[in-house]
């Protein structure tokens, strides 16, 4: 082989060991999961001799192979999320509609057969805190009276439901003048396999998972170094625990600047396999349109067991065992940062999921640079041995020869 063949060999190396690096990343995995969806809003509801309840229900059924996974979004009290996975390709949901409408009322959600579920779970937003940052530290202190999410004025979900797309939007007010003009909405969304949308943070979901785009808009603030940070609670069956876990990689291709992920996960008690979870990245955008000169970091505390599950009529209406609660907070921006009043806008988006959290794993464009990064010095020294050899051999050749 000449020097010429050599050198153009070289990259023609890299380019393969590329393709087939890139290759090897999608092959084994088969054929994607996939469920079935379906949407319902207010199951099971007659009004024919009713008035019509002053919040929504909205039902997902995901159907599996040999389970199915419930979803439910309900505006009554606080907003909640509530996902009940069963092993029964059969399983349903009655709603016992004049017990259900009762505040504070129990019993009156049931999935059957009960003896199906294998696991429940709820995501409850209680409460959005807004602080006065006057030292510009981004630690939350100097609270303002908070805002009760259990208070709030609720949109009709019958006109947001998205029965195509499998989504919903919901949105409320505050009693108060500085909701006038704003509004706190939460925008839901189930998958029938796995993915990531084209927004940032493009959390990559599956089919075992929903998605919550979390927003507060046009509220005025009522100091003028005001940050919010939002109050979460979780509810699920005795004999379960919670944890945050962060996971570090080094790519951020999908959400620029982001290194990591944060996960808020439900394990049998003494276990570590994860039942549960609600999976964020550490971000959040001051513009509808996210853009990065618009992110701004958000903390997590860690969860804080409770005595008393959260005022939510579907959780009421749904765990009637005394449940487990724990709560966190999730603080927005960092010291230095713009406040909340120079743009009114602040959005976060969060999973909620059953079995263990989808994981990113390197992009094709990081995984073309990784191959032509170590696969061209690995070249250079497979075409160098190569050529040494031959040239080695040909020397031999052209030396003296005996003489008959």
């Amino acid at each position: 082989m000449s020097g010429s063949n050599a050198r153009s060999f070289i990259p023609l190396l890299g380019v393969l060991l590329g393709v087939f690096l890139c290759a090897s990343g999608f092959m084994g995995s088969g054929v994607p999961f996939r469920r079935k969806v379906t949407l319902e809003l207010n199951p099971g509801l007659k009004l024919s001799n009713a008035a019509p309840p002053e919040f929504d229900l909205l039902h997902v059924r995901a159907l599996g192979e040999n389970d199915t996974l419930h979803f439910f979004l309900c505006s009554k009290g606080a907003p909640a999320v509530l996902l009940v996975h069963t092993n029964s390709t059969e399983s349903s949901v009655q709603v016992d509609w004049p017990t259900f409408v009762i505040l504070n009322s129990t019993g009156g959600l049931r999935v059957v057969p009960e003896s199906s579920v294998q696991y429940s779970r709820a995501l409850v937003f209680t409460r959005l805190l807004e602080y006065d940052d006057v030292n510009n530290t981004a630690e939350p202190q100097d609270f303002l009276p908070p805002y009760d999410l259990k208070d709030f004025a609720w949109s009709d979900l019958n006109s947001t439901v998205d029965y195509t797309f499998h989504a919903a939007l919901l949105c409320g007010k505050d009693h108060s003048s500085t909701f006038r003009n704003g509004s706190f909405c939460l925008d839901f969304s189930a998958f029938e396999s796995g993915g990531r949308e084209e927004a940032w943070p493009s959390l990559l979901h599956s089919a075992n998972s929903s998605q919550l785009h979390v927003w507060l808009e046009g509220v005025t603030p009522r100091a003028n170094q005001s940050r919010f940070s939002l109050e979460l609670q979780m509810v699920s069956e005795v004999g379960f625990q919670d944890r945050v876990d962060v996971q570090r990689f080094i790519d951020d291709e999908y959400t620029p600047s982001i290194f990591q992920v944060s996960q808020w996960v439900s394990s049998p008690v003494n276990s570590s396999s994860v039942r549960g979870f609600m999976q964020w990245k550490p971000i959040a955008y001051r513009k509808r349109v996210p853009m990065l000169e618009d992110a701004t970091p958000c903390r997590n505390s860690q969860p804080v067991p409770l005595a008393q599950p959260p005022p939510s009529g579907l959780i009421s209406a749904y765990f009637t065992h005394n449940p487990v609660t724990s709560g966190i907070n999730i603080s927005f921006s960092l010291a230095e940062d713009p406040f909340y009043g120079s743009t009114k806008f602040l959005s976060w988006t969060v999973l909620i999921g059953m079995g263990t959290p989808p994981s990113d794993s390197f992009s094709p464009l990081v995984i073309g640079i990784m191959a032509v990064g170590l696969g061209t010095p690995l070249a250079l020294i497979v075409v160098g041995g190569v050529y040494v050899c031959i040239r080695k051999r040909r020397d031999q050749q052209l030396g003296y020869q005996p003489i008959n």
